[in-house]
């Protein structure tokens, strides 16, 4: 058994799992038997399996700002970064595990938008909206809003369809596209 404490295992097995099949496919007699955890012992960490569900996009919305800021600061100025950002969105759609957006697949598991769950995805969405626009502010983009608005749409685009298509072939068309909204 695995030396990690119980809620670190919990959330890694529940990450895996909800991931891979789906939020509401997984239950949680599965996540502790798969964890190697008590009953109580969930419970002490997690009051529900929605506080679960809500400490996986936490800790993913996390992972996610942690990636798109070090892309941003390896980057040579705004507009590089975004492009930047894109193409890692791109290249993520590529990879074999990929299976959308977990917040996007969340919200399609969770359509209360005044759910605790759906909150956390608004929460994420603002941020990387707001990165968005913050980026084309420093450009100079005389539109920042309605272009960070207008990115996020193209990112939703990757995130749920961008493994559906050829993404090697889908790469140029997104530089493209996203270099269009920023010389806008």
């Amino acid at each position: 058994m695995s030396q990690k404490p119980a809620r670190e295992r919990l959330m890694t097995v529940a990450t895996a799992l909800f991931y891979a099949e789906g939020i509401h496919a997984v239950g949680i007699d599965r996540i502790i038997a798969e964890a190697g955890v008590a009953k109580a012992t969930f419970y002490h960490h997690f009051a529900s399996k929605d506080e679960l569900v809500r400490g996986y996009l936490v800790e993913e919305y996390q992972r996610q700002a942690d990636a798109l800021t070090a892309v941003h600061r390896a980057a040579e100025g705004a507009r590089a970064a975004l492009l930047a950002i894109f193409e890692l969105l791109v290249d993520n759609a590529a990879h074999p595990s990929f299976r959308g957006c977990p917040f996007t697949n969340a919200a399609a598991e969770y359509p209360d938008p005044g759910h605790p769950v759906r909150r956390t995805i608004a929460d994420y969405r603002r941020w990387n909206r707001d990165l968005f626009r913050e980026l084309l502010a420093e450009t100079g983009h005389r539109d920042p809003d309605g272009t960070a608005t207008m990115l996020m749409a193209i990112r939703d685009g990757i995130v749920i369809g961008g493994s559906l298509d050829d993404p090697a072939a889908l790469q140029p068309h997104v530089r493209a596209t996203v270099t269009r909204m920023i010389d806008a």
